[in-house]
């Protein structure tokens, strides 16, 4: 072969593999980390994930990697790269990441309005039916995959929120929702314009399809705090009052304050009466918890130095602890108190035993990271927890070992709570990427994963409750979502 025959099949490979579709590079919304990618697969899909590369090594089977520089394929050049953000040329890593995450989520969204969505291929509720009859699936299998395919059918809409003044919801960003016992309230923490939170209950009980709609009670109380922690109280009666647990702020410390649900006005009609108002100052209060069991009756838990104290009485017990405690829950059955501490432990104070010796700690589990959320399941015998590396366990409390992990879920360093449902057969948790995702509780099957409608941003993590029935006894089953101004359902269709 001579070398000019030689130098033209050279070029005709070059211009080949330049035409062929599987040289080309990779589009950068397909590049993200593997977590990211992980969860647009699920979304759309609902298998299994796949693995997905950096945006750093994307690209480099197609095109070279110049160090210092970054490719872009749709303008098929190279950029150069600055170790920090610059107004003349403010391309950065974390710029890049950002944008391609951003293209993820709007494709995502756009494939939800479009109802392209399904949970897998060839199906539906026909086939799952006629499957069932011929016996190729049995009872529990068919009412997972049915409850996956509620689930992947879901609709996002709107809420109208109304209130004495609307001007307020304009300006006024949610926080944090938080659901009562029997899903007919929403307390509320919005952070205002002018600094601080305000706090507000959000009447369900008229959030009908197709006109969804609700009202929004507010009181006069105000906090330049950061709200650390919120959970229902049972006083008077079942969900009668809020407690708050709020950082200290300069020389002012920590504090623990109990609202009765009574101070917003007609927040639950002709049950709300006068109730306690009371606060307690605590350095370093991270966590509380309200204890509905008969042998430690109204008591609530404040973490660093674990506070169990009485509000009635007064009477309080102190348990030192190595580390901060982020997350507690009280079991009903039994009197424990389950905490979960920035070290990565969590472990269980009997409440029988008082706090001499070391017999106080019933159960002791561990994480690698810090944890942010524990939640015990209704027979008591499992908790489910998470930590700031992103990992859900389940724990058996029997053998204190851990027997399924729920895949997906992105945290670095923030709060995040779990919310488990044994009813429907879900669980449900919000990254720190800002995409809600829902796992079977029983496969650890991730089910679907949805895109905030907010650009993803540290202020606008969203806050979301699910339930059977929102609304009442006679409410729908969805996923209700509060994001910067606004509160969306997801409801089954």
């Amino acid at each position: 072969m001579n070398k000019s025959s030689w130098q033209s099949r050279r070029r005709h490979g070059r211009r080949s593999h330049q035409q062929n579709p599987w040289f080309r590079l990779r589009d950068p919304e397909d590049r993200s980390d593997s977590q990211a990618a992980r969860s647009a697969q699920d979304s759309s899909h609902g298998d299994d994930e796949s693995p997905s590369t950096s945006s750093g090594t994307a690209g480099a089977s197609s095109v070279p990697e110049l160090p210092g520089f970054y490719f872009d394929p749709e303008k098929k050049r190279y950029f150069r790269l600055l170790p920090g953000h610059n107004n003349c040329n403010p391309l950065t890593k974390e710029s890049i990441r950002q944008k391609e995450m951003e293209s993820k989520r709007l494709r995502l969204l756009e494939e939800e309005d479009k109802q392209k969505k399904i949970a897998r291929m060839g199906f539906n509720a026909s086939s799952m039916l006629r499957k069932s009859q011929l016996g190729f699936l049995n009872v529990t299998s068919y009412c997972h995959l049915a409850h996956e395919l509620r689930l992947s059918c879901m609709e996002r809409k709107k809420v109208q929120i109304r209130s004495l003044d609307p001007s307020a919801l304009a300006s006024d960003r949610f926080n944090l929702i938080l659901a009562d016992t029997n899903s007919d309230r929403l307390f509320t923490v919005n952070d205002v314009k002018v600094g601080g939170s305000k706090y507000g209950i959000i009447n369900l009980q008229s959030l009908k399809t197709p006109t969804l709609k609700v009202f929004m009670h507010e009181n006069l109380y105000f906090t330049n705090r950061k709200v650390n922690s919120v959970c229902w109280a049972s006083l008077n009666h079942l969900d009668s009052h809020i407690l708050l647990c709020l950082m200290g702020l300069a020389e002012t410390p920590g504090c623990a304050t109990l609202l009765p649900a009574s101070l917003f006005v007609n927040s639950h009609p002709g049950i709300d009466r006068p109730g306690m108002l009371c606060s307690f100052r605590i350095p370093g209060a991270w966590s509380c918890a309200w204890s509905l069991n008969i042998q430690a009756n109204n008591c609530f838990s404040l973490s660093r130095r674990v506070l169990l104290t009485n509000v009635v009485t007064g009477h309080r017990q102190s348990f030192g602890t190595n580390s901060d405690v982020l997350a507690q829950q009280f079991a009903l059955m039994v009197p424990l108190l389950f905490n979960g501490c920035r070290s990565g432990e969590i472990f269980a104070i009997d409440l029988r035993c008082g706090n001499q010796g070391k017999g106080w700690k019933a159960t002791r589990l561990f994480h690698d990271s810090a944890v942010t959320s524990v939640r015990i399941l209704q027979d008591e015998q499992y908790l489910m927890a998470s930590d700031m590396a992103g990992k859900i366990k389940l724990w058996d409390l029997r053998t204190t070992k851990c027997i399924r992990q729920y895949e997906g879920h992105v945290n670095e360093y923030a709060y995040l709570p779990l919310h488990v449902h044994e009813e429907e057969g879900i669980l449900v948790a919000v990254g720190q990427d800002c995409y809600t995702r829902i796992w079977s509780l029983h496969d650890a099957h991730l089910l679907r994963t949805i895109p905030s409608p907010y650009p993803a941003s540290k202020a606008d993590i969203p806050s979301v409750a699910f339930s059977s029935r929102l609304g009442g006894s006679r409410g729908a089953p969805g996923l209700l979502m509060a994001v910067g101004q606004d509160l969306y359902c997801y409801s089954y269709s």
